[in-house]
């Protein structure tokens, strides 16, 4: 079995390498692992630190964009170019925490579900540094286990981990960080079942490099409500 695990990274040049070393890190056993780097047309050195870490690491594959187009878009650009049998999303930054890989793919492997979700408020509330993201994340999550009559703690979060198949039967259309109710929208419109596991997280602040704002929450909200009646 293979994980392909996707790094969207724009402007990154402080934490891809370490973050990258972490991925590598995490034992998975007889499970390989498949690192797709979409860089985002970054202005920094990110592109050069990960075509030296290509040498170190034969596992890597780099695409880039010419220009920058967003979370989402980048995203789609790996999902192109993916080989694994599950696939995960891994933010360039040090917010998530590659380790808790081991339990997210554990219901998978026993064939319990075909979609997991890190969850970052189940169990003890962990490392959010900037409140009114934490409370628009319980929003947009009460919204869309409301909406969608699925309970779901934590919709925003970037650890979603999911079968080939799953990904392969979603057509995603989103470019930035509508990424994230878009395909939580079309997993559960087409059936699959969420689980959700507890994950350690470690939020940074836009001063250190934090990209989502007030706004993004609001197009998310737009996005929820749109993707229930719409495709």
């Amino acid at each position: 079995m293979k994980l392909s695990i996707l790094i969207p990274a724009y402007n990154e040049e402080k934490t891809i390498e370490q973050i990258i070393n972490k991925v590598q890190n995490v034992n998975l056993g007889k499970i390989k692992k498949e690192l797709i780097v979409i860089n985002d047309a970054s202005k920094d050195k990110t592109k050069e630190i990960i075509q030296k870490l290509m040498k170190k690491y034969k596992n890597i594959l780099l695409l880039n964009h010419n220009i920058n187009q967003g979370k989402g878009a980048a995203i789609r650009t790996g999902l192109k170019n993916f080989d694994g049998d599950v696939l995960v999303i891994q933010d360039g930054d040090l917010e998530y925490n590659p380790e808790d890989f081991k339990r997210l793919i554990k219901p998978i492997l026993d064939n319990k579900t075909k979609v997991v979700y890190g969850s970052r408020v189940l169990g003890k509330i962990r490392g959010f540094q900037i409140l009114h993201h934490y409370i628009g994340n319980l929003g947009l999550s009460a919204l869309t286990s409301i909406i969608y009559l699925r309970k779901i703690s934590d919709m925003e979060t970037g650890y979603k981990m999911m079968t080939k198949e799953v990904i392969k039967n979603i057509n995603l259309k989103s470019k930035r960080f509508d990424f994230e109710p878009e395909i939580t929208a079309k997993i559960i419109k087409k059936g699959y079942k969420i689980i959700e596991i507890p994950i350690t997280y470690n939020s940074r602040s836009f001063k250190s490099g934090k990209k989502i704002t007030v706004k993004d929450g609001f197009i998310a909200f737009y996005y929820l409500l749109k993707y229930r009646f719409f495709d």
